[in-house]
């Protein structure tokens, strides 16, 4: 097996949760299959995630925080996110993590477009998965919410910047979780850690 520069993003942004432990476990999963890892968690990173600007001719210069953020981006070929739903979306810090980091001319050209028209992302060639936690029910986010969520991280923001997403991993229930729901999840996740997944 080939290793892999693998950047792990904990989005959740309490200093302890399901998220950090996924994200620990995933990290250490895939460093001792040789894959060279990079974790960062939300809670340790201190940024303004106000965006604050109508366009793109002005721009806040990007916290340390966020400048290692993109970076790590920039070097990993296997990004993995760990995130909570909150109110159908992202927790406000992480959304401002993309709102701040994920700039033009470092990972979406408005120079150049696709063959939509659209930007041309800055960061093909890299895969992703993200594991998503939340109370909702899988049927009841695609029957009733049409996977809102799973869309926008999949085309309007992983895929606009040309990481293609393997999978979104859905684990529901994780406020009250079944007996040994967790552990199936830790499992499943240190599995996919070994192989890069």
């Amino acid at each position: 097996m080939t290793s892999k520069r693998i950047f792990v993003l904990n989005g959740h942004p309490a200093e302890t949760s399901l998220n950090r432990t996924l994200a620990e476990t995933y990290a250490q999963s895939a460093l001792q299959a040789g894959h060279d890892v990079r974790v960062m968690n939300l809670n340790d990173l201190e940024f303004d995630p106000d965006y604050g600007f109508s366009g793109y001719e002005n721009q806040k210069p990007l916290e340390p925080e966020l400048e290692q953020a993109l970076q790590n981006l920039e070097w990993a070929e296997h990004v993995v996110l760990m995130t909570p739903m909150w109110w159908g979306g992202l927790p406000a810090k992480l959304k401002g993590l993309f709102d701040r980091a994920l700039l033009p001319g470092r990972t979406f050209s408005t120079r150049e477009t696709n063959w939509m028209g659209l930007p041309a992302p800055m960061l093909s060639g890299r895969t992703g998965r993200v594991y998503l936690t939340s109370d909702t029910p899988g049927w009841f986010m695609r029957w009733h919410y049409h996977n809102a969520l799973l869309r926008q991280l999949k085309d309007q923001i992983f895929g606009f910047v040309g990481i293609k997403l393997s999978k979104i991993v859905h684990f529901s229930g994780a406020s009250h979780p079944k007996e040994g729901a967790v552990e199936k999840w830790i499992a499943e996740v240190k599995q996919q850690g070994a192989i890069a997944a």
